[in-house]
């Protein structure tokens, strides 16, 4: 038995990236994991399968997220394959942004409704939903605390928004139980990490070197961390900006 037995697991953005590798950890821990998707269904079904294929349970829910009503549309599935939910991941995102002399209002919106808003209303909307003594857990950035892409100003500010929803919102959840706590994750290998550092080598050398053990985390290496707040081991840690960065901030 895992030390995720019998508990139901929802991670948004789980078909690719830092998501899929959360939801992988949480399922090989034994919960079942609601695979949420905004688009790529085929990509979420190839998650639930690899989840199922290590003996675990897992389901693909789809609704776009930085829409008016994705909070309620994304419960109102979930509640087609189960009646409740003891761990919570906001991980779905936009992973960059224009910057500051190109960006338009409207990307910047959407940037904030996807990134700060949603994550706010899914919980909102999730309270009844949520059991006592589950756990939340929020993806935050590095980058919410350096500015080693400025550029990237628009997306870090949505995650200093997060941080502070996590560190509030722990107080407010906090007599029922619940945890609530943001992971920052530093230059992990995922597509938009390729995009932003253009795919040379060059770009990834620059990356692995600005983490203090000389290499570009993978997504294994943050769900082990959302995998400890989530389990029994992580009970007194709330409130929390955890440092996933690989000594990034270092």
């Amino acid at each position: 038995m895992g030390v995720l037995a019998g508990r139901t697991a929802l991670v948004t953005g789980a078909s690719r990236g830092i998501g899929r590798g959360i939801a992988e950890r949480l399922g090989r821990d034994g919960a079942r994991v609601a695979v949420h998707y905004g688009r790529n269904e085929t990509a979420a079904k190839e998650t639930v399968a690899a989840i199922e294929a290590t003996g675990g349970s897992a389901f693909a829910i789809g609704t776009e997220l930085g829409l008016p009503g994705d909070a309620e549309a994304l419960w109102k599935e979930f509640d087609r394959h189960a009646d409740g939910v003891d761990i919570l991941v906001n991980n779905a995102g936009i992973g960059t942004t224009p910057g500051l002399d190109v960006i338009s209002e409207e990307e910047y919106d959407r940037v904030f409704a996807v990134n700060a808003k949603a994550p706010f209303f899914i919980v909102k909307h999730g309270l009844d939903r949520l059991r006592d003594g589950g756990r939340i857990v929020n993806i935050s950035s590095g980058l919410a605390r350096t500015a080693v892409f400025p550029h990237l100003m628009a997306y870090a500010m949505t995650k200093g928004a997060l941080d502070v929803f996590s560190r509030d919102l722990s107080k407010v959840l906090g007599p029922r139980g619940i945890t609530v706590n943001s992971v920052a994750p530093g230059i992990i290998d995922t597509d938009n990490t390729a995009d932003l550092l253009h795919g040379t080598e060059e770009g990834w050398a620059q990356a692995a070197a600005v983490s203090a053990l000389g290499r570009v985390g993978e997504t294994a290496d943050v769900a082990d961390v959302v995998a400890f707040l989530a389990s029994d081991g992580g009970r007194w840690v709330t409130g929390s900006w955890v440092d996933a960065t690989g000594g990034s901030l270092t």
